[in-house]
């Protein structure tokens, strides 16, 4: 019980058990048995359906659990059941509203540590995860991944339904689209739907007339923040998503990511008449006028119309002198 009560009260006062390989001391001999096997690299606790190892008793009950299914931690609130409890207390803060970890900085506060501590590397600009092979770094262990895909060539993100493949998964998930059409986020106001609900959350406000965003530069106003942020380079000039591979840079993400394809021949958008693809999504919208006849270019002089806007402006100017009324 005392050992219980001096772990609540944060008490190291008394710690006769302490580490001969750094200052790090301990009240009871498991906890400081436990440390030692940080610096000796020593796992003792092997599992038994696979080759995993572990420095901790209870690492190896926790990993146990992704083979045999048990969740023993259940959500009061909801259907939701969690194999540890750490999982299970971060879940009920999306119920309770809780977002303990809060930005020294700023205003920010997250529901994660984790998150709290990628949110400070914006104001630090602490780049951690460094390629070995260029020299990129970046904020994010994941994004140091998939960075090294573009020098390995690896692409584990396999369509199922052609033999397309990909870096990343969520350029596979907006590739499955084009096969299957799927638009799962309808708006309740008009016709549009979304692939993603990220996109008809963004849509929705331009229906409530939402557009708290505003440039100091000029009057302009928009309905995100991403929005403003991409607007304001237009003043700045900054591009700040810059290729790997070559000088290029760009003020959008989106940009660069479509600049990527050149380098690793990625084309995520796939025609679903034909065998054609492409690395752009409005490459890949002209290509469709080709099976569907769709001419959504007309001249306002004569009835001819245009599956490409630069196919009108050349017309206009061969048979009507570039008149533009």
């Amino acid at each position: 019980m005392d050992r219980h009560l001096r772990k609540h009260r944060g008490e190291l006062i008394g710690a006769s058990l302490q580490c001969h390989l750094c200052p790090a001391a301990f009240t009871c001999k498991s906890k400081l048995m436990g440390h030692v096997r940080t610096h000796t690299g020593e796992r003792p606790y092997s599992c038994v359906y696979c080759n995993a190892s572990f420095g901790h008793k209870y690492t190896l009950v926790r990993h146990i659990r992704t083979h045999t299914g048990e969740r023993t931690f259940s959500c009061v609130h909801c259907s939701a059941s969690f194999s540890v409890k750490g999982k299970l207390i971060e879940h009920m803060r999306t119920h309770t509203g809780e977002r303990p970890f809060s930005c020294v900085k700023c205003s920010a506060s997250f529901t994660l540590k984790g998150s709290l501590v990628k949110h400070m590397r914006t104001h630090t600009g602490e780049r951690p995860y460094s390629c070995v092979k260029c020299s990129a770094s970046f904020t994010r262990k994941g994004s140091l991944v998939q960075h090294m895909r573009t020098h390995t060539g690896e692409r584990p993100y396999s369509c199922v339904l052609c033999n397309a493949s990909f870096t990343r998964k969520e350029i596979l998930v907006k590739h499955m689209h084009t096969h299957t059409g799927e638009r799962s986020f309808s708006c309740i106001h008009c016709n549009a739907s979304f692939g993603q609900k990220s996109g008809l959350w963004t849509h929705n406000r331009k229906h409530a007339g939402e557009r708290f965003f505003g440039c100091v530069d000029c009057n302009t106003f928009f309905s995100t923040k991403y929005g403003l942020t991409v607007h304001m380079r237009t003043h700045t000039g900054e591009r700040p998503f810059s290729c790997v591979h070559c000088s290029a840079s760009f003020s959008k993400k989106a940009h660069l990511t479509e600049h990527m394809g050149i380098h690793t021949g990625e084309r995520p958008y796939s025609c679903v008449r034909c065998n054609a693809s492409f690395a752009r999504k409005g490459c890949l919208t002209k290509h469709m006028r080709i099976h569907t006849g769709k001419h959504s270019f007309s001249c306002i002089h004569c009835i001819t119309s245009f599956s490409e806007e630069h196919n009108l402006m050349k017309h206009m100017s061969h048979h009507h002198g570039n008149k533009n009324a």
